[in-house]
């Protein structure tokens, strides 16, 4: 976004020359979007940041899809994933946000991935597109080529395509440590930013949006080119996701490793309007109204073919005879991702949906309340509810990881719900119709 800003040294004029102390120049380098024609940031390195020393596979895993097919919707349980019964606490030790990361759902335009971490990551670069990485829970420091950030529950971190950076989680005994770091990684395959409907043709966020500039937290410094010290020659590894096919491909992508003959933070400064950037959902201001508003009003970030809304603790509908929880609804033209946070979704009680959960309603679905919910909803005045929602405009598939936590009973939870008072028996015969085999 069109935010300008200014870290370390940098020379008055940009493309001249720019020199450390001793006379030596440093390499500027024009990390731009949509060649040359969008927002840019430059930087300038103590490096040549085209030397490369070695390069190797970088074995991804398993990004393979499954259709939902037949279409259903479903529920998928999050908080089952990463579990270990034999491990102190419950949890799988020796993760990272880079390389643990698992496919829940994805399609060609973006991939909705799960990790629970406590192992600092390798160094990364997306050469595909923008991550935004929605912190559930548990806090960590970011390191990047831009300057560093203390990220913690309720925050959206924004990293463009190409940004080299690494994830150290906080662990029990570090100071502001509560619990471990789970992390909703959305990988897009473009870049990814606020609704153009709230900015200016300049670039500005209008009165409008439901949050604005002072609401953004930026690179703090000062830049880690200061303080890599000992290590600042030493080979380092960089983890590269990006475009391929063939015997290393998953899901269309590929991994490479580069080894540079130094290390990867040394920017000495930088400016530009391009750089990664934090907001907290608690910091998204809701747009209610007298009746129940739709879901465009809560979006907060665009990319291509996707956007991404939350929810919040509101106020809700005025009118005195509104019914606040959403009414049945049939997306036509995309698939509804909503997973749950915080809070307690009215919407869905019943449903066996909690805390962890992620519900898909897919294209050609009609969704709405469970059963119970839109009566109960009556008179009700605010909604103490935060959940994250990403609507595609192709359908999504499973990743390994949403067909391993799927509960396989969700699509029947409309038709168990209470039907004129009565509880309802689910139809016969159909205990099969919603494997994912």
């Amino acid at each position: 976004m069109a935010h300008y800003q200014h870290r370390g040294a940098v020379p008055p004029k940009r493309h001249t020359q720019h020199r450390d102390p001793e006379g030596n120049l440093y390499y500027e380098e024009l990390m731009g979007e949509e060649g040359f024609s969008s927002d840019s940031s430059l930087l300038y390195h103590r490096n040549i940041p085209s030397a490369i020393a070695d390069a190797r596979v970088w074995d991804l895993g398993d990004f393979a899809t499954t259709p939902n097919h037949p279409l259903v919707p479903r529920h998928l349980t999050l908080h089952d994933l990463f579990t270990d019964e034999a491990a102190e606490g419950g949890l799988q030790a020796g993760v990272d946000v880079v390389t643990g990361r698992r496919l829940v759902l994805g399609n060609a335009d973006v991939r909705l991935c799960y990790v629970v971490a406590d192992t600092p990551s390798p160094y990364y670069r997306n050469g595909i597109g923008d991550e935004c990485v929605y912190l559930e829970r548990g806090g960590a420091r970011v390191e990047t080529v831009f300057g560093s950030f203390v990220v913690g529950e309720g925050d959206y971190m924004i990293i463009p395509r190409a940004t080299t950076h690494r994830w150290v989680p906080l662990v029990e005994g570090d100071p502001g440590y509560v619990e471990p770091l789970r992390a909703y990684c959305i990988e897009a395959n473009s870049h990814l930013g606020p609704p153009k409907r709230y900015l200016s043709r300049f670039g500005q966020l209008l009165e409008h949006a439901p949050y604005c500039e002072r609401d953004l937290r930026l690179p703090e410094g000062p830049l880690l080119a200061e303080h890599v010290g000992a290590d600042a020659d030493q080979p380092t590894d960089v983890y590269i996701k990006h475009r391929g096919t063939g015997e290393h491909a998953s899901g269309g992508m590929v991994g490479t490793i580069h080894t540079y003959p130094f290390h990867p933070f040394d920017v000495v400064g930088w400016d530009g309007c391009l750089y990664p950037y934090v907001l907290n959902i608690a910091d998204f201001e809701p747009i209610t109204g007298r009746v129940h508003q739709p879901p465009p009003v809560h979006q907060v970030w665009e990319g291509t073919n996707f956007v991404v809304c939350n929810f919040v603790p509101r106020k809700v509908d005025y009118h005195p005879l509104s019914i606040p929880v959403p009414y049945y609804h049939s997306n036509v033209d995309s698939d509804e991702i909503m997973f749950y946070v915080a809070g307690d979704y009215e919407a869905r009680k019943g449903s066996g949906i909690g805390l962890g959960s992620i519900s898909v309603h897919p294209g050609g679905h009609a969704h709405g309340p469970q059963p119970g919910a839109t009566e109960a909803s009556i008179g009700v005045e605010y909604f103490d509810e935060t959940a994250v929602m990403v609507d595609t405009f192709r359908p999504l598939e499973l990743g390994e990881a949403g067909a391993a936590v799927d509960d396989g009973e969700y699509a029947r939870s409309w038709v168990r719900g209470l039907a004129g008072g009565r509880p309802r028996q689910d139809p016969p015969g159909q205990d099969e119709v919603f494997s994912t085999s």
